[in-house]
């Protein structure tokens, strides 16, 4: 049976940005399949009454501090989105849809607004915004907005991320390798010692 490591994250994420860009030299090292679980990470807050590190003044400023710490160890570019908090809804509806629908490209897309959101710093809240970066990436808004209003696509991202609450995850990036789960970023190395 090949290995796998199950990767649950939400776009709005910056710490899942980070496991994102590193995770697949991982899975090469290792050898093993990348299980892309894209799930709400406002909805698994909501469940188990979890909340962002930005939200602690305090803590925010150290998590800003050590994102960019990371991201430099990386060699990632990364820059603090000054419209944070981004509603992910719909960009998550479009990462499910995709992996529902032509999953190829749905590694494509998660790029994309990782890029506009991470890197670039754009306004992911704004439609217009959305729109072209989607056409940036050579993704059709009517297409989009066709599968991001599709109810089993609407579905499944609730039951992913319900699933993802009943497995005890409860934020993200979180991993899975086996039964084994790790939370954050900063626990990559465990996740190839698991998979090594």
């Amino acid at each position: 049976m090949a290995k796998e490591v199950e990767f649950y994250f939400d776009v709005g994420s910056p710490a899942a940005y980070l496991a994102w860009k590193q995770l697949p030299k991982i899975a090469a090292e290792t050898r093993a399949e990348i299980v892309y679980r894209p799930f709400l990470l406002g909805g698994v807050f909501q469940a188990t009454g979890n909340r962002s590190p930005m939200e602690v003044p305090a803590k925010g400023h150290y998590m800003l501090q050590d994102l960019q710490r990371y991201a430099r160890r990386y060699g990632v570019e990364f820059a603090h989105n000054p419209h944070f908090p981004i509603n992910t809804l719909m960009l998550m509806r479009g990462a499910v849809g995709l992996q529902m629908r032509t999953p190829a490209r749905m590694p494509v897309y998660v790029d994309a607004v990782y890029q506009a959101i991470w890197v670039e710093g754009r306004n992911m809240n704004d439609p217009a915004t959305v729109a072209m970066v989607l056409k940036e990436a050579g993704f059709e808004t009517p297409q989009f907005q066709g599968l991001t209003s599709d109810p089993e696509v609407k579905e499944q991202l609730k039951a992913i991320s319900s699933h993802a609450v009943g497995r005890g995850v409860f934020g993200a990036p979180t991993f899975f390798v086996g039964d084994q789960m790790y939370w954050g970023q900063d626990r990559l190395d465990f996740v190839k010692e698991a998979l090594q």
